[in-house]
């Protein structure tokens, strides 16, 4: 996530709707990615402070729910921005706790949208395209069952419980994990829904893939349930594995290491744009870094993370421990950014880091 000022010059953040300095209404512009300050121009639509020649108007869930902060173009007849078009079920509104959990699984969601726009991935939604498109499903449980979380052929579906944090910590503790968050779960969904989109149909980085993570033609419902009857012990998968939910089948070792990926980009990116001295030394853009480079500098970054909260009395930002098999898959996935990149006839390094500076 990078840093954003208000045309004020005051510090925004991603999240905000208005300038505390200056009471500037504020608006995301997906299609530069950045947070800027907007204006009413007297016809319905808002001029942005940021460079641009066009006219936007906000969400429609901006102007009626509350729960979004983002922008449509003009000439885009769409009521709905990029993120929240990509929602095929929303919550009942007419429960009222229904939407402050929305509010936070959108907030997530934008997060997760910025990070797709950023790695320049096909973000297409599911209602323009039914075969390869991406769609979201936020249900509650009900008494006719739970809801579980989980991607199915470009549905990502997500259980509204996870936006209550004492639910979700009370699970994180019973599963024995390490971590678990909203924004958690889109970047391993997703990463469910971009294997089929990036691996499945290519033959040479399918055998690399197996290879490496093994064969995702195993049966994926007895891995499942042998994983939850017989939790592996951490000397089984430390080192080899990001998690111990990674161990259990080919196709989750591929979505945990995919959303450990995007949580190191991510993070090296605020960290490169609030010019932390670990990352503040890239001169061009994190994604456009050598993936060595990369990890060495996010090890880094995470031990200073991981002291800092010590020395605040709190638990580790970064419980993790990488080894050299893991590492590896995490090369991998960076592979597999870049091959979608080239086969999209992308430009050279340097071209392409000025786009993503100038986005």
């Amino acid at each position: 996530m990078k840093r954003f000022d208000c045309s004020c010059g005051s510090r925004v953040y991603f999240e905000n709707v208005v300038c505390l300095a200056c009471g500037s209404e504020l608006g995301f512009l997906p299609d530069m990615g950045r947070l800027s300050a907007i204006t009413p121009n007297g016809s319905g639509e808002f001029l942005a402070h940021e460079e641009t020649n066009h006219h936007y108007r906000k969400c429609q869930n901006y102007v009626a729910e509350g729960v979004c902060n983002w922008m449509v173009r003009g000439d885009d007849p769409n009521p709905l921005c990029q993120a929240c078009r990509l929602n095929h079920v929303i919550p009942d509104l007419t429960q009222p706790e229904n939407r402050e959990k929305w509010s936070l699984v959108e907030a997530a969601k934008r997060y997760i949208v910025y990070t797709l726009n950023e790695l320049r991935l096909p973000l297409v939604p599911r209602s323009v395209d039914p075969k390869c498109g991406l769609a979201f499903d936020i249900k509650s449980d009900t008494s006719e069952g739970r809801i579980l979380t989980g991607h199915a052929d470009g549905l990502i579906t997500l259980n509204l419980a996870e936006a209550d944090p004492l639910l979700r910590e009370k699970m994180r503790t019973e599963m024995k994990e390490r971590y678990r968050t909203l924004l958690g779960h889109f970047r391993h969904e997703v990463g469910h829904y971009y294997w089929d989109l990036l691996l499945r149909d290519d033959p040479e980085l399918l055998s690399a893939f197996r290879d490496l993570f093994g064969d995702e033609r195993v049966d994926y419902l007895a891995a499942l349930r042998a994983h939850y009857e017989n939790p592996a012990p951490l000397k089984s998968w430390m080192g080899d594995f990001v998690s111990a939910y990674a161990h259990a089948h080919p196709f989750e070792d591929w979505a945990e290491t995919w959303a450990h990926h995007l949580h190191m980009v991510d993070t090296l990116e605020t960290a490169q744009s609030f010019g932390f001295g670990i990352a503040a030394r890239f001169n061009a853009s994190i994604l456009e870094q050598p993936f060595e480079q990369l990890f060495t500098t996010w090890i880094e970054l995470t031990l200073a993370l991981n002291t800092m909260n010590r020395s605040m009395g709190l638990p580790d930002a970064y419980p993790f421990q990488i080894g050299a098999v893991a590492k590896t898959k995490l090369a991998f996935v960076n592979r597999v950014l870049n091959a979608w990149k080239a086969a999209q006839g992308k430009t050279t390094k340097d071209e392409q880091g000025t786009l993503n500076n100038t986005r």
